[in-house]
């Protein structure tokens, strides 16, 4: 049975921010189906990661050239996400 601190290192805790997120886009109504396919996505890409990299092992020797398209990939994504722009959470005043 896993050690319940071990999950930290599973990659588990980007999780809550993750489905925080999709609620705050698309609201909680379809918050589970939502974050099913965010999570088929996560493991799709992972799947393709490992497959190229093989293939990449095997067509050229060694990990570099996937090494690149990981950087390249990155890079992408950073790029892509640098127009999103959150709406700031006006502070609640409590009554005194």
């Amino acid at each position: 049975m896993p050690l319940p601190w071990a999950w930290d290192s599973r990659g588990w805790p980007p999780c809550p921010p993750t489905a925080t997120i999709v609620g705050k886009l698309f609201g909680i109504r379809y918050l589970s189906t939502l974050f099913g396919l965010t999570l088929l996505s996560h493991q799709i890409g992972g799947f393709l990661g490992a497959y190229l990299g093989g293939l990449a092992l095997v067509r050229f020797g060694d990990y570099q050239w996937m090494w690149y398209a990981d950087m390249a990939l990155a890079a992408a994504a950073a790029v892509i996400n640098l127009p999103i722009r959150e709406a700031r959470i006006a502070p609640v005043s409590s009554p005194a």
